[in-house]
């Protein structure tokens, strides 16, 4: 299967080079150039498979380039007992009738982003291999808070591969910020930015866009790579979750093949989503994809009305995975929806890039909304859901999932759409403990401020009986080794000192 940018750039390659370059040189993202189909005949066949065997099966659908062997490899290695706490890997749980909990943080960050960023550097380095490419791989992440530890996780100490993550310095919450300052490992460097999110990957795309930077770096040996959602090796593994929760579903009888879900996803920079439609393309039985945002809802009003709008007002949330305005891989979705039409992307892009503003045809909106629904929650309402999801089912759900939850019933309310409905939880509830906890039992604010994060987690687990994920627990013990801090214009300075390069 062969891959090709979003904005027309000549360049057809394989999966393994895609994986490695990460971007288009002209700016635009890899894309395959067919979506493989998937019978229903072995969509039943799931049914009985393990996740990881799951994961294999579908994989190799778009990495044909790989080896059966290779990719069974790296999904064994990714997907293990010592990396997952559940042996499910990805478990469904259903919680009230026609209603049911994908649970996608059951790795070692306590985050989604484990689900593919265990596997991408197992996929990276294997082409590596497979190219031929004897450059050191300098992976550069833009994070809101969860990718940026999945990717310093996943890559750690990997040989030929050296990762810089970028976090904006007031806009992760305090575990999150933790979980990435004390990272160990020889080839990780973490630095806060002082901006938002935003700010934060417009800065590493502009490095990616700057080719006498990128010519300096390869006189080094060195070559950037991505492992933002924006590199194809994290988007594909994402597909596999949703075929996996339908097959539970079915091996628990709770639909018959065929029968069309729902799912609700919490997302900000759209890929999470932009998998479930994949998904759908190959031929899995989805009815709607409900986008679910917070207060940043520029994904909300734009599925509505057709108009992407970035000009407007950043909001800090409780939900800070999903402060987000700039959503990049809608541009993934705007390429299959136009019948591939590479001119209009990139049009649509340059708009948003220059003007702040872009607004798609009436053609095109029609497309999106086949598939597409849309609810926004704000602060207010994430915490009400909180509580009562705790109140009338006993489960607890941190604050991304919250916003999926209450847009799940708001979406049910206007539409009385009556279809199986999963919502895909994104993170720990342990990870959001201050905002979990005021939720639950709404202490007073003083005395909640009084608390150490760690005491935080230990009255949260109290409350609730469930454990803290081992990894959280351990941090209150762990060393701060990264301390930088860079405004968005000295982003590329960051990399040189990673690096230890003068490059002036």
């Amino acid at each position: 299967m062969h891959y090709v940018s979003t904005r027309g750039e000549k360049t057809d390659i394989f999966a393994a080079a895609a994986i490695v370059q990460g971007i288009a040189a002209d700016g635009g993202l890899f894309i395959p150039t067919e979506i493989p189909a998937f019978s229903l005949d072995e969509l039943k066949s799931l049914a009985p498979l393990s996740y990881q065997e799951r994961a294999i099966r579908l994989l190799g659908l778009f990495l044909t380039d790989y080896t059966p062997e290779e990719i069974t490899a790296c999904v064994k290695a990714a997907y293990s007992a010592e990396k997952f706490a559940s042996s499910a890997v990805a478990p469904l749980k259903t919680l009230k009738e026609k209603l049911h909990v994908l649970e996608l943080w059951h790795g070692p960050t306590s985050a989604f982003k484990d689900m593919a960023l265990q596997l991408l550097p197992r996929l990276l380095s294997t082409a590596l291999k497979k190219t031929g490419e004897k450059s050191e791989i300098v992976i550069l992440v833009a994070t809101s808070g969860d990718t940026g530890k999945a990717a310093l996780e996943g890559f750690k100490d990997v040989d030929q591969i050296r990762v810089l993550v970028f976090y904006p310095a007031k806009g992760v919450s305090e575990i999150q910020r933790l979980q990435m300052v004390t990272q160990e490992g020889g080839n990780v460097t973490v630095a806060a930015v002082l901006g938002n999110f935003d700010d934060t990957q417009t800065g590493v795309k502009k490095i990616f866009t700057d080719k006498k930077f990128q010519e300096l770096l390869a006189g080094e040996g060195y070559k950037l790579s991505s492992a933002n959602s924006i590199n194809w090796g994290r988007l594909v593994p994402q597909i596999v979750y949703y075929f996996s929760a339908y097959a539970d579903l079915l091996a628990a009888n709770q639909i018959q093949a065929g029968e069309k879900v729902n799912f609700v996803v919490p997302t900000g920079n759209f890929g999470n989503i932009l998998a479930g439609y994949y998904a759908k393309c190959m031929g899995l039985p989805v009815n709607r994809l409900i986008c679910a945002s917070n207060s940043n809802n520029v994904l909300a009003d734009f599925l509505q009305t057709g108009t992407y709008d970035k000009r407007r007002e950043f909001y800090k949330t409780l939900s800070p995975s999903m402060d987000i305005v700039i959503s990049s891989n809608l541009e993934r979705l705007l390429y299959l929806v136009s019948g591939q039409n590479a001119k209009k992307v990139a049009a649509w892009m340059n708009e948003l890039n220059t003007q702040g503003v872009y607004e798609v045809d009436p053609d095109t909106l029609a497309k999106i909304q086949e598939t597409f629904s849309a609810e926004w929650v704000n602060d207010e309402g994430t915490l009400d859901t909180i509580g009562r999801v705790y109140q009338e089912t006993g489960y607890v759900v941190d604050t991304h999932t919250a916003v999926a939850w209450q847009a799940a019933e708001k979406y049910r309310q206007a539409t009385a759409d009556g279809a199986q409905c999963v919502i895909v939880s994104t993170a720990s509830p342990f990870k959001f403990n201050a905002s979990v906890l005021s939720a639950l039992t709404k202490p007073d604010e003083k005395e909640l401020t009084a608390l150490s994060e760690f005491e935080i987690l230990r009255r949260l687990s109290t409350f609730t009986k469930w454990p803290v994920p081992t990894a959280l627990a351990e941090l209150e013990n762990k060393e701060i080794r990264h301390t930088a801090v860079f405004p968005v214009s000295g982003m590329p300075a960051a990399v040189r000192a990673c690096l230890n390069m003068d490059l002036e």
